[in-house]
This record gives C-alpha cells, structure tokens and sequence, in this order.
C-alpha cells in the first residue's frame, strides 16, 4: 500500500475543468466487505452549507449508486496519466458482472473506513450531506435531455450527491 498524508484544503492548487473533464476521477463507495468505484468526469468541489463540499452525478443504472445509497461515505480518486485505461475500464464494466479492481490490477485502501484507491495521488474522501434524483422536469433547457439522455439512457437520470469534504490525502 502506498503512502498517504493529509494535504491542507488551503493550499489546494489545480484546475477542476481539466482534473474532472479531461483527467476523470473515481468515484469509490462502500466498505471492507464490498465496495465499488466509477469513472466519472462530471462534478466540483466547493463551498455549501458551510462546508467544504464535493458533487458528484452518478446515474440511475450504476451499480456504485447502490454503494453510496446504502452508505454514509465516498471517495473521489485521481490518478496520473498512466491509469487513463484502468478509468476507461471502470467506466465500461459493471461490478455486478466482476471484480473490476482485481481485473484493473488496482487496489483498494481505508482510511477512516472509506475506501479509496490506492493507485491514486490524489483523494478527497466525503460523508454524504445530500442527494437530489434529477428529473427531466428540472431541466431548463431541452437540449440537456436531447444530448445527454436520449436513446438507451432515456430515463436513466442522475442524482446528485453533495458530501463535505472529510480530509484530503496525496501521495
């Protein structure tokens, strides 16, 4: 297992459009029993409530929603350039079907319970504040639900997670 120490919120330097859109993270939920982890490339980080927050979309149909539902926790993992094929995997397999860190040869680490991965360099760990299922009647513009939920993800919307920010790690 890697080395990992608490890194400051205050001196938190990068670009958030690039880290989420171009570089992806991992979404990791669950416990030492079983957990599951996602790529995702949409979210942010800022300020709610008081709090210093994460957001995180995740659809209807991922089997890590389950993960996040049914637990207190997340984790949101980034990586260096060299992991962009094990993300591309986790966005294309399911866990249902197989172990995807085992398959990804990635590996799963705790800190205060919440899983991570280990292979990470970056991790923001969360305790979930709130969820908001959204629903095409919260769209404002329709071209939202023509270019992103169309065809086959017709009705399979997103849910938006708010979780403060517990602790930051690098490595």
């Amino acid at each position: 297992m890697h080395e990992f120490q608490p890194y400051p919120i205050d001196l938190l330097e990068f670009n958030p459009f690039t880290k989420l859109s171009n570089e992806w993270m991992l979404i990791t939920a669950g416990d030492r029993r079983k957990a599951n982890a996602m790529t995702a490339s949409w979210g942010g980080l800022g300020v709610l409530w008081g709090k210093n927050i994460a957001v995180i979309f995740v659809r209807e149909s991922r089997y890590t929603k389950e993960f996040i539902d049914n637990g207190e926790y997340f984790s949101c993992c980034f990586f260096g350039p060299k992991y962009k094929n094990a993300l591309k995997y986790f966005g294309a397999a399911s866990g249902r079907q197989e172990d995807k860190f085992k398959a990804a040869k990635l590996n799963l680490n705790y800190k205060r319970g919440i899983p991570f991965v280990d292979e990470g360099n970056f991790i923001v760990l969360c305790q979930k504040m709130a969820a908001v299922p959204i629903r095409e009647e919260h769209f404002l513009l329709p071209e939202i639900k023509e270019k992103w939920y169309s065809g086959k993800d017709e009705d399979n919307f997103h849910t938006m997670y708010v979780g403060e920010i517990l602790e930051i790690l690098a490595r």
